[in-house]
């Protein structure tokens, strides 16, 4: 009969109900499924997304970390909307004469699967009304909702505080909201990624006192449905706006005087801190790791002290774990069926480490192999094809590059890199783009073309240290496929979490690096740990944990157990279906 569902099929689609009510029963929460429906779904609001698989290509972790928060919604069938703006200007960087450079390319919502369903109208004081394009992409349980149009410029232009950043954000608010609403969608909850998105909040709050709500009970349902996850540490660092700025691009499109005049009272000496806003609309307020949670410093409008619980980032092992390596996790209980930490314990993995270690060995070669790929169509800071010798040992860095990532620690004592390197034939290799535009941070700028010179004018790191240009999802996945040891120094108290690591450990690689972020989520922390009193203990510590790492791959049952134990004291901190799961922890509390 026309329209029905083959047997097959509806065993399957049966079958992966039951897993996911299998899911909410495993962390508690049995009723779940009635709280979260594909008409009352999760929402996730985010400036950018990094899902190059997807046609959406961010800037950085946050956009990484929403691709991967989607995947592990969509996996476990978890109702979720993803809203996030459609940049039509994409930007790369490229190297001239060792100095770095943005280039931009456009891209078309259409040619990436997005299916136009509407359009939503955001008015702006004294100017024509800009009419965005709302486009829609369906994945599985999850879906994209994204707004845009032809002027809506690339992600993060100009400067924080700017007119264009705000009306980037009002667009995503506000048309996002808008979005929701066509496709006739109530959200459960709205996630808030940063405080650039507070709009679809306030959105929502100038919805119901439209519809007939007192302010006072208004604002009590938008917190009670809205979570503040921050991912930064310094609250003087946020966007802040003029009272003027806000009677542009803001005021214009609410429709309720209660609303307009609450935010209105929240300038303070004409000006209006977006954090203050969000933490005024957002009862759950959570930061990224444990230590994160602790050294935030954020204060509320009356100067009290902001609360936020910790949840840490996970990551989507399937799109970054080497298939081969996460095959060889499940089939070993390391990892189960719901892609979290299985019943294997730390002595466990180290024993099924032992005894599969030809083939953890052979899976890292695969790796290398594939790094050797993926490089074929890359090219280094000379414009040149770089391949890494089999049996070479693979130190490498793939981060942003900002100031308290420090990524040129371990250039501080050339002679002492040059000796690591040589005498244990070991490569350097650096991927990652400068945080925003080129011109903006001419310090970074400066620091990066700096270290290149340097690596140029010496023969021997010239050979050996290897900067990757237009740093990418595919390359860092490669990266870590193929890496040995993996370099992560910032400034203790300034890495909010981190996701990078994770990869890295996943895939069998030593990790050096400072107890910052998701790494001091473990204590006592099983890496290589990286410290000292003052910057130069700290670069000295970093040479003699690189030379311990280079040791510990050189030698089978060292390597083995080293990458074992790491694994094993990270594991539940890494996954991604264990960030969701504390996530509908956290947002639903009891089965009431």
């Amino acid at each position: 009969m026309s329209g029905q569902v083959p047997k097959g099929k509806q065993r399957a689609s049966q079958a992966k109900i039951e897993d996911v009510a299998e899911f909410y029963q495993t962390i508690d929460r049995r009723n779940l499924i009635h709280k979260i429906s594909p008409v009352r779904p999760y929402v996730y609001t985010t400036m950018e997304v990094y899902d190059q698989a997807n046609g959406i290509r961010g800037a950085g972790g946050l956009g990484v970390l929403a691709a991967d928060t989607r995947r592990v919604a969509e996996d476990l069938e978890i109702p979720f909307v993803t809203l996030t703006p459609f940049y039509q200007t994409e930007r790369h960087q490229r190297l001239e004469k060792l100095e770095p450079h943005d280039d931009y390319v456009s891209r078309s919502p259409e040619a990436e699967g997005f299916r136009m369903i509407g359009q939503v109208v955001l008015h702006i004081k004294d100017k024509p009304d800009a009419t965005l394009d709302i486009y829609q992409k369906q994945l599985g349980s999850s879906r994209f909702l994204c707004m845009t149009e032809p002027n809506f410029g690339p992600l993060y232009c100009d400067t924080p505080s700017s007119d264009h950043r705000l009306y980037q954000m009002t667009s995503l608010g506000f048309g996002g909201y808008a979005a929701l609403k066509m496709a006739d969608l109530k959200p459960a909850v709205i996630q808030l990624n940063e405080t650039a998105t507070v709009f679809a909040a306030v959105a929502r709050l100038d919805e119901l006192c439209s519809n007939g709500m007192n302010l006072y009970e208004a604002i009590v349902y938008v917190r009670k449905h809205t979570l503040y996850t921050n991912h930064t540490l310094v609250q003087a660092a946020e966007s802040q706006f003029s009272y003027e700025q806000f009677d542009r691009f803001v005021f214009p499109n609410i429709k309720s005087p209660a609303v307009d005049h609450y935010i209105g009272g929240l300038f303070r000496d004409g000006y209006l801190q977006l954090s203050s806003l969000t933490i005024e609309l957002a009862e759950a307020k959570n930061c990224v790791s444990k230590l994160h949670a602790k050294v935030a410093d954020y204060h509320d409008l009356s100067g009290e002290k902001t609360h936020f619980s910790a949840i840490t980032n996970g990551i989507h092992l399937q799109s970054w774990v080497k298939p081969e390596l996460l095959d060889f996790y499940k089939h070993s209980g390391i990892i189960d069926r719901f892609n979290m930490p299985g019943a294997a314990t730390a002595d466990q993995i180290r024993r099924i480490f032992r005894t599969n270690l030809s083939r953890l060995r052979q899976l890292k070669q695969q790796g290398r192999a594939q790094l050797n790929s993926e490089l074929a169509h890359r090219q280094d800071q000379y414009g040149a094809v770089v391949q890494i010798p089999e049996d070479a040992i693979l130190l490498e860095y793939k981060r942003r590059f900002v100031e308290y990532k420090r990524p040129w620690m371990p250039f501080e004592d050339i002679e002492q890199l040059k000796g690591i390197l040589v005498s244990y034939d070991a490569h350097y290799i650096m991927a990652g783009m400068i945080a925003g535009n080129v011109s903006a941070n001419d310090s970074t700028y400066r620091k990066l073309a700096s270290m290149l010179q340097r690596i140029a004018d010496d023969p021997v790191l010239r050979r050996r240290v290897h900067y990757i240009t237009d740093y990418d999802e595919n390359l860092a996945r490669a990266m870590s496929f193929g890496s040995d040891i993996s370099v992560n120094v910032p400034v203790v108290g300034l890495e909010a979490c981190g996701t990078s690591f994770m990869k890295d450990l996943a895939n069998l690689a030593l990790l050096v690096t400072t107890n910052d972020g998701g790494v001091a989520d473990v204590a006592p922390p099983t890496t290589l740990l990286v410290s000292g009193d003052d910057y130069q203990e700290e670069v000295s510590s970093l040479y003699s944990r690189l030379r311990q790492a280079i040791n510990i791959c050189r030698h089978d049952d060292r390597w083995s157990d080293a990458v074992a134990t790491t694994l094993a004291g990270y594991l539940t901190t890494i996954c991604g279906a264990r960030m969701m799961r504390d996530y509908l922890h956290y947002l639903f509390r009891s089965d009431d």
